[in-house]
């Protein structure tokens, strides 16, 4: 069984990849992605069978729409979601989607590994084609002295536009980046960036 991760946080790839294999999923069945388009590239000659992402609501390819795009190459692919935003009309999209769960972020170790847990169980139970492979998978994967597992940390959510304090002052978040695993901001008017989590919203 193939599961393909998409986040632009590379700490969230990396405790997705931990928990799989703590679930005795092989390595080379853990595809992970930083955005949707690289995803779209690749997963659809890696044909998943899980879809792990993030909404990305702002990307071009948003996190369901490149569900919709693998489920056209693979039918039976199974979804779950991550979001900053968990609206009632998120909700709504992600059940008519038939997602496993839709997490709001930030979210702690155990709560991932709760949902995920509970996703593969239910999967084992209701998709004949793959009910022996996940529940054999389970039941075989030898019992693991408790990882120690990161702590995603609370970020405040922050979009180009938004109004942000930083030092003592009020700014407008130009660009928000994701890279080498950390989230950096570019306030109007300034050249460098700052650390997501030095900013708050004004």
């Amino acid at each position: 069984m193939r599961f393909l991760v998409v986040d632009a946080l590379a700490g969230v790839q990396a405790f997705a990849r931990q928990l799989l294999q703590t679930h005795g999923f092989a390595a080379d069945d853990i595809l992970c992605c930083a955005d949707p388009e690289a995803a779209l590239a690749r997963g659809l000659a890696f044909k998943p069978h899980f879809l792990v992402t993030d909404w990305f609501a702002k990307a071009p390819l948003t996190g369901p729409q490149l569900f919709q795009r693998l489920r056209q190459a693979q039918p039976a692919l199974q979804l779950s979601l991550l979001s900053f935003d968990v609206t009632p009309a998120h909700q709504a999209e992600a059940r008519a989607l038939g997602a496993h769960f839709l997490l709001k972020k930030p979210f702690t170790a155990d709560q991932l590994k709760a949902e995920m847990t509970r996703s593969l169980e239910a999967l084992a139970r209701q998709s004949p084609g793959l009910h022996g492979q996940v529940r054999d998978t389970i039941r075989t994967s030898r019992p693991t002295p408790r990882p120690v597992l990161p702590l995603l940390p609370p970020q405040p959510v922050v979009k180009p536009g938004d109004r942000v304090r930083y030092q003592g002052a009020v700014h407008v978040a130009q660009h928000v980046v994701h890279r080498q695993g950390e989230t950096v901001v570019q306030l109007k008017g300034m050249t460098g960036f700052v650390p997501v989590e030095k900013v708050q919203p004004a």
